[in-house]
Order: C-alpha cells, then sequence, then structure tokens
C-alpha cells in the first residue's frame, strides 16, 4: 500500500469521480463494493462526496440535478498546473470545453472537456486537494485508459495537450498506445475498432484494484450492477468490466502479483 499525496505530473491522471442520480444509493454501492467511507466535498457543482479508504481520498461522486439528464460515467481528470492555459490549448487543439474552468472552494481549479473523438475528461488544477490521495491497494483506481475507435489522430490531441509521449505496444496488429510523463507510463490509449460500444461510444475507462476480480465481479451483481465481460487473464491481470447499478461502467483489475 502505497501513499500517492504529491503533486502530480502536468498530463498525469490524479483523480477519478463520477456524477449521478441517487447519491445516497450509490454511496451505498460503492461503500460494500470497495469499502469506502464517505464525507463532504467542495459543493460547486451541487451536493458532492469524497470517498475515502484508510482515512485517504480516492475519489469523488456528485449528484445530478434532477432535471439534468447526463451519461452516467466516471471522469478521469488529468493534472495541470493552469486550469485557463489547458482549456485554451483543448479548444485550440479540437476539443470542447464543456464545463469551467472554474474553482472548487480551496480544493483547487477544473474543467471538464471532451476531446476531438467526443470521450470526456477532467483538468485538475490542485491547490489544497492534490487528488487521489491512496493507491497499491484493493479499492483504489490503478489505471486509465481511453477507450476509440482508432488511436491515431486522437493520440496527436493529448500530446499536443498535456506534453504525452506515446508508444506502441505489442502484440503487432493491435491498436495499444501507453502514454508517458518523463518516461513512465502513466495512462493508455486502447484503439477496439468496431468493437467500440455503439450506446457508449469513445470513452475513458477507469480500474480499480480488487484483491479478487472473480468475488468482486460477483459482488456488483449482487448489489445491483452488472457484469458486462466476466472475469479473464489479460496481461496487467485479471480483469472483469462491470457497471454500477445507475450505469456507469469501470473495470475491476487484480494485478499481477497482487
Amino acid at each position: 500500500m502505497t501513499e500517492a499525496v504529491t503533486r502530480r505530473t502536468p498530463g498525469a491522471p490524479c483523480w477519478v469521480s463520477l456524477i449521478v442520480h441517487g447519491l445516497t444509493a450509490t454511496q451505498e454501492f460503492y461503500s460494500r463494493l470497495f469499502g469506502w467511507e464517505f464525507r463532504p466535498g467542495p459543493e460547486q457543482l451541487g451536493p458532492y462526496v469524497r470517498a475515502l479508504l484508510c482515512g485517504k481520498e480516492v475519489a469523488g461522486i456528485g449528484q445530478l440535478p434532477p432535471d439534468r439528464h447526463l451519461p452516467i460515467a466516471w471522469t478521469t481528470y488529468l493534472a495541470t498546473e493552469d486550469a485557463d492555459s489547458t482549456a485554451e490549448t483543448i479548444r485550440s487543439c479540437g476539443g470542447t470545453v464543456a464545463v469551467g474552468p472554474l474553482d472548487a472552494g480551496r480544493a483547487g481549479r477544473l474543467l471538464l472537456a471532451s476531446d476531438p473523438s467526443g470521450a470526456v475528461f477532467g483538468a485538475w488544477q490542485a491547490a489544497d486537494h492534490v487528488g487521489t490521495a491512496l493507491a497499491g491497494t484493493p479499492g483504489t483506481p490503478v489505471w486509465n485508459e481511453l477507450v476509440v475507435r482508432e488511436t491515431a489522430s486522437v493520440a496527436k490531441f493529448y500530446q499536443a495537450v498535456f506534453g504525452f509521449e506515446t508508444e506502441a505496444v505489442a502484440p503487432a496488429g493491435s491498436d495499444y498506445r501507453t502514454l508517458h510523463l518523463q518516461g513512465r507510463p502513466v495512462a493508455a490509449l486502447h484503439g477496439v475498432g468496431h468493437a467500440l460500444p455503439r450506446d457508449r461510444g469513445p470513452h475513458w475507462m477507469t480500474y480499480f484494484q480488487v484483491s479478487d476480480t472473480d468475488e468482486a465481479a460477483a459482488r456488483v451483481a449482487e448489489l445491483g450492477g452488472h457484469v458486462l465481460q466476466p472475469p479473464r487473464e489479460a496481461s496487467s491481470g485479471r480483469m472483469a468490466t462491470v457497471a454500477d447499478p445507475e450505469g456507469a461502467v469501470f473495470t475491476l483489475v487484480r494485478p499481477p502479483g497482487s
């Protein structure tokens, strides 16, 4: 188990959050799945709580206004030192800024945007809140991956906005690129061609670490969620793709050797 409370390298994933209709029911689901506890967070965008493990912040959950009907999905936030400058760069590179930049109290400054493929992501300029404060233990975000039809064009966007270097990953013929900062892989782009879900389109996927993928997937179903892709072995560990009761999709993974 490692604490991860230092300020992130600009571009690195630093936080994940979810905006739902039923905040109380969603807290109950993730509490029973991951053992999360909750405390109030900034409410600039409405009711909002931060999820904690061992007293450390690991994710955020907010509530949609009753009259808003937006897709329910986990959002990956990438670190920035200047949200306003990042917003300008996003626009100039073909992306769209949907929310912000705006202040989240003393926690920091944020924006929500979509890349040229339509995938939604956030950017976070840290102040008091630097992001996910715990890593390497079950119930924490362990990886973030952009799922798109093909990676070539969108890779140029993220390189231009956040300064990533990209590296194609074997096997040959697969369309998978890792995003590197300072020589270290921090996220990935995964081109899946016609396997891209029509009802979701391009999207960022959050991977949460678990100690037993099969048990966690079964618990998702018991708690009212859905197993979209049953547990399977992959190079990054044993994983399963699931959705919570409101339809937010995420991946459970037990990393190799954990």
